[in-house]
Formats: structure tokens, sequence, C-alpha cells
């Protein structure tokens, strides 16, 4: 196939917008490949469009090969299978009333309508089944951001699979979990699987396919010896010993007026902030105030938190704060709490400053079992300086986006939505799930983040909207055609920049559009028959004569 440049609606941008940071949303904008119609709604123009749909193919293909049947579930669902489930409210629903006053949501994810579908399963027998679509999805997001990295309208390959057991599930996890490494391998991405949360979907085990960039919403953490890898949402990591002062026999009442927080504290009292505790009160759903410590110097994982209480949970206000504690912020501790405190694993052995529940006051050698009750949880955020579990090394810190998430969630949708089947004993069963998902749209992100340089895009030959991009300079049109025809005939799809336009600028969008391979046709052509064959990533050129391409 060849497409004339001068034919393609390729309106390429010298300068980025002002609002962008990550290199992706600076580089498809300009590149011509995406324009933006609202925040985080997202038009993909022509050459936008290619490769998405090169990476939609090539996931299609390896969900195929491990027994993936694609489907298409209709965006419009009735609300009534997500209150079914629960999840209803659930803030980032987009909600739709028709004309009858019947409610409707616009869904993130579907898997309400695939259990709604999988009802039809009757026996054992049908099992295992994969299921799959394409499907736009949309999200109600408070603060897009980044291009295509945080938006309210994208398409997602979402598959979902459904077992009749524990192995079952297990089998289907990993059969999906190796696909999507060659997913990723085929697009030219580096994505590295990890442990991860499940979050709003639910689910026992869950594995994220992060893509190291400049750009993102998450941070890999990896081992320096290559032994462990996490999202740090969920990383387990070992921070330095706490620098504490000689231990007390009880604690000890001292006055700090002002100090209300970690760093006026520990300058107060001339001790370092890995010696305090922070108190950080939560309420949960059901309305409980929850007293959750850590550490001074670390900070409370919202996502470790989540699991800790086994749900979701909000900061408590000013005045539940002082009806619980007899105190305002700053000033809160353990001790003599009568509700449930939940302390990070740090805070086991060893005495610390904590608040006592007095303004103005705190408590020197608060020591957990003796002075207090808690129950322990791992609620830190890894940060820098902290070492492996697995081995000790050195942990790395690295921006990320998410391309992928899979995760189990067992029986979570088919019991509210009666999915079951008939077991080999004769029993009736729910069926077990799994959810397996892939934004295009953010793979086409990270291609960016990790293969650009200061002209452009250098695309994975994988995903580039076209093979070659054969330029014509003034006078060698007829070469530059009769190369693109060459390179037609042999399969390549070519871009042919037959516009009306000079040289340099030719030269800035075929760099800056990032097609693997350039070809150019100049008055030099006209001499000898051969063409100049330009490496985009490599910058290494060539001459080569037209029959030879």
């Amino acid at each position: 196939m060849i497409v004339r440049a001068s034919h393609l609606f390729l309106p390429t941008l010298r300068d980025a917008p002002a609002d962008a940071e990550a290199v992706s949303h600076k580089l498809l904008v300009r590149g011509g490949f995406i324009r933006q119609v609202s925040a985080g709604i997202w038009t993909f123009m022509p050459l936008g469009w290619r490769v998405h749909e090169k990476i939609v193919q090539i996931v299609r293909e390896e969900m195929n090969a491990i027994g993936g049947q694609e489907m298409q579930m209709p965006v419009l669902t009735p609300a009534e299978l997500w209150e079914a489930t629960g999840r209803i409210g659930i803030p980032e629903i987009f909600h739709v009333t028709d004309r009858n006053g019947r409610h409707f949501v616009l869904p993130l994810t579907h898997e309400e309508t695939v259990t709604f579908h999988a009802r039809e399963i009757q026996s054992y027998k049908e099992l295992p089944q994969l299921w799959y679509h394409f499907q736009t999805k949309d999200r109600d997001e408070p603060r897009p951001r980044g291009g295509l990295l945080r938006v309210r309208e994208f398409v997602m390959k979402d598959g979902y699979s459904f077992d009749r057991d524990e192995d079952g599930v297990r089998n289907s996890f990993e059969s999906n979990r190796e696909a999507y490494k060659k997913i990723f391998e085929r697009c030219g991405i580096e994505a590295v699987d990890v442990q991860a949360e499940s979050g709003i979907m639910g689910g026992k085990f869950s594995v994220d396919f992060l893509a190291p960039s400049g750009s993102g919403e998450n941070t890999l953490v990896t081992c320096e010896n290559g032994d462990y890898a996490a999202d740090l949402e969920i990383a387990l990591a070992i921070p330095p010993p706490a620098l504490l002062p000689a231990p007390l026999a009880a604690p000890e009442e001292i006055e700090t007026p002002g100090a209300t927080t970690i760093e006026a504290l520990a300058e107060f009292l001339s001790v370092d902030a890995s010696a305090t505790s922070k108190a950080m009160p939560v309420v949960r759903e059901s309305g409980e105030l929850v007293l959750a410590l850590v550490r001074g110097d670390d900070r409370l994982s919202e996502s470790k938190l989540f699991d800790a209480l086994h749900g979701g949970s909000r900061p408590a206000t000013d005045e539940e704060i002082v009806r619980a504690f007899g105190a305002g912020g700053g000033s809160l501790g353990p001790v003599g709490f009568a509700g449930e405190i939940v302390a990070d694993e740090t805070l086991r052995e060893g005495q610390y400053v904590a608040g006592a529940n007095r303004d103005g006051w705190h408590l020197r050698g608060v020591e957990a079992g003796r002075d207090y009750e808690p129950r322990f949880a791992d609620l830190r955020e890894p940060r820098e300086g902290d070492t492996c579990p697995e081995c000790g090394g050195r942990l790395r810190f690295q921006t990320a986006i998410e391309v992928g998430h899979i995760f189990n969630f067992g029986s979570f949708y088919s019991e509210p939505l009666g999915a079951t089947f008939l077991d080999e004993d004769g029993t009736e069963k729910p069926l077990l799930g799994g959810s397996y998902g892939i934004g295009p749209g953010r793979v086409m992100a990270a291609a960016v983040e990790q293969h650009n340089d200061e002209h452009g895009i250098l695309w994975p030959a994988a995903l580039a909207p076209y093979d070659v991009h054969v330029v014509a300079l003034a006078g060698a049109e007829e070469i530059a055609e009769r190369a693109a025809a060459v390179l037609e005939a042999s399969g390549h799809d070519v871009l042919l920049d037959d516009r009306d336009r000079r040289a340099g600028e030719k030269f800035a969008d075929a760099d800056l559009i990032g097609i693997p391979v350039r070809v150019t046709a100049g008055k030099k052509s006209l001499e000898d028959g051969a063409v100049d064959v330009r490496d985009r990533t490599t910058g290494e050129e060539r001459r080569v004569p037209v029959e030879e391409l």
C-alpha cells in the first residue's frame, strides 16, 4: 500500500501544547497522531489510529493463540447489574438515564456484563472459557493528564476467563500472563510483570505490567539484584533501622508547644524522625473510627491501608478526631485510645515518641504491646534507602505506565449475578473468574516514552504507522514514485511524501513521525538512479539503487 502525504490528514506541529509534560503527550500531538477534544477525551487521527490498530492486532493474535474468543459487549449497561454486585457507587462511573427514566451506566470495565452472559454456561463440560473484546470505556476521571496516560474515554481489550476450580483459575491466569509477555515483546516495549493490588475490581491475586518511562501514574520497585519487582502500592521493603533513644520504664509526658508536625517534633525533642510515630485517624465505611500508625519518617500507603481494613476508609474530620481523642491533629497517639489500632510492622519493636491525646503534649517511650495493643500490618510506602525483602539489595524506584493488569476475582461477580454451573459431582457451584486488561492507547504512549530522541518518535517496527517513509525532493518525484512502487511490491506499507514543501520541512516531519526507515530521492538520484536509505533509530545511511530496495 502506498499512501500519499498530499492526500493524508497530517497536521504536524512545530511546538508542543503548553500543558504537555509527558514526552508521549508532546510528540503524539506534534506528530499529528492525536488531538484533544476535551479534558481527557482524545481523537486518534489517521496516523494514530493506524498505530492503535497495529497494537490491537498483536493483542488479538496472542489472545487467539491461547484460545480466546473475541466478542463485542455494549457500552450502555443496565445499572441493575452494577447494583447487584455492589459497585454502583464507584465515583468514577458515568450514569445515564433514558427517556423512560431507566438507569444505565457507561462502564469502565465489563465484569458485570460478561458474567451476565456466563449465566448461560450450564455444565463443567463447557469450561474453561476465555472471552475478550475491544471496547470503549468511560471513566469520570477527576484529573485527566499526560495525553493518553490518564483519560476519561479509552479503548481497552478486556478479557475474562471462567473456570470450575482454583487449579483452572490459576492455569487461565498463567496462560494470560505469558500471552501478555509476548504481546509487549512484539510491541517492542519493556514491561515488567509485578505484584499489584486489585483495587475496586476485587480479586485474590493480581499482576500489573509496568512499562518504565519518563512519565506515568505508577512506580515500579525493583531490586538491583533482579530478584524482586512490585508496584509501589503493594511493594514490600525493609527500611533503615530507627535511630531510637534509650528506652524508658514507662511513657513519659512532655510538653511540645507548637510541634504539630513530625519535622517540628523531631527538631524540638532533638530526636530523629524515625524515633517518632505518626497517627492517622480514619473512618471505615461502617462509621467506625480506626487509628493507623506508621513510623514518623514513613508515609502511609492508602492501598495497603485498604487491604489492612478489608475495605475503604476516609480521613476523620476535625470534629470526629476531637470527639474520639479529646485533642486535635498533631497531638494524637495510641495510648488511651479505646478503638481499633492498626500499626505498621516497623513499630512492633522499640519505643517511640507519640501524641499524648492532649493538645501541645507528647509521650516519650511509647511501646507497642506494653502501652497499647495494636493489630500489625504492612502499612508503609517504600522509599529510597529501603532494601529488598528477598536479598537485602538496594531497591530502585522508576516511574512507569501501567499497560496491562490481570487478576483473579473468584466468585465476586458470579454469586450476586447467579452465574452457576453443574459440576461433575452433581452440585451447583458458582463460576470462578479472572480479568485481563490491556489499554492499546497506553501501550502506544509507553512505546513513545521508551523510544524517542530530540527530533521525535522512534517507533518499534511492529507499531509504526507505515514501514517506510519515502521523501520526494524537488525534481526527483518520478524516482520517488518508482522507489515507493518497488517497496510496495515487496510487501511494505509506504508513506510517500509528495507534498510541495521544502526539503528541511519534509525531513523534520519524517524525524518527528518516526517511521523506522526513510528513503530519500533527490537531485543525485537523477544521476545514479539510487536513493538514500536512512535508519531512523541509528542514523545509519547508505546509498541503494532503486531496483535493489
